[in-house]
């Protein structure tokens, strides 16, 4: 029993006439006829009886009815289920560390919006098809398109005394009790704000997210991105006194990596928008 031999007495038990049912499914009428034979040998048993005009249906043939259409609807299920599968652009992306969420949001949102026949897999750390990361951390190969422009900030605990102070001062900060990231590739950035506590500080911390635990759990204050301390519902900022430091964020991919049509369309969609910007 098959697709083919389903449709056929499908079409015949509805319009109860051989020849209407032929030419619904664009076969001619031996044709058809042939194939409904084969089922009713298959099945052991009469489907149709045949009449001067048109064809009376048995009882076997009400039985089998409801349970044809429903396997005729299943087959289709099943075939739209992977063909859709086979359809889908495969995209994966490479999330590096201290990434806030409504960076990655807005990027995604925008995946499911223009390419909503994109199926996109989510990688912690430098892999994937293109990585949302950092531009001073793109490697001497990789390409870069910017997404977004994010300062630093000064983070500390929402009770500190910082938080009643408009606008800081350098001289503020000198005396503070500092968490550091000798290792991180922004470390020589912020030794100017962290004065005399520059060779001794409380803590250090190997990545922003971690740094913004130690401040939380009071070990002293941090400078981090503004939009992973907005994350936090204990921790507050303020404005670095100076000229603004900041990080970019964006897609870092290789030369080869368009030749994956998910990751063309998505540049030169964000080309588009810098451009219209």
């Amino acid at each position: 029993m098959d697709k083919r031999q389903l449709s056929a007495f499908i079409a015949v038990f509805e319009e109860r006439n051989i020849t209407r049912a032929a030419e619904q499914l664009s076969l001619t009428q031996p044709a058809l006829s042939a194939t409904v034979k084969a089922l009713e040998e298959e099945l052991g048993t009469q489907l149709f009886v045949r009449k001067p005009r048109g064809v009376d249906v048995t009882e076997d043939a009400r039985a089998l009815y409801p349970h044809a259409c429903r396997m005729l609807q299943d087959m289709a299920t099943l075939t739209a289920r992977f063909r859709k599968r086979q359809d889908r652009t495969p995209l994966t992306i490479g999330i590096e560390q201290d990434i806030a969420s409504p960076c990655l949001a807005s990027l995604l949102q925008r995946i499911r919006h223009e390419m909503p026949d994109t199926e996109v897999t989510l990688d912690p750390g430098c892999t994937g098809d293109i990585r949302l990361g950092c531009e001073s951390l793109r490697c001497e190969d990789e390409l870069f398109m910017p997404l977004v422009d994010e300062r630093y900030v000064l983070a500390f605990p929402s009770d500190h005394d910082f938080s009643k102070v408009e606008e800081l001062t350098t001289d503020q900060l000198i005396s503070q009790p500092w968490i550091t990231y000798p290792a991180h590739d922004s470390h020589q950035r912020f030794l100017p704000f962290y004065g005399t506590s520059a060779g001794a500080p409380n803590a250090n911390a190997g990545s922003f997210t971690l740094a913004l635990d130690l401040v939380e759990a009071g070990f002293g204050l941090a400078i981090a991105p503004q939009s992973l301390v907005d994350s936090r519902c204990n921790l507050s900022w303020r404005t670095l006194p100076g000229y603004p430091l900041l990080r970019r964020i964006g897609i870092c991919y290789a030369v080869q990596a368009v030749e994956n049509p998910a990751v063309s369309r998505l540049m030169d969609s964000l080309h588009e928008r810098a451009a219209t910007a």
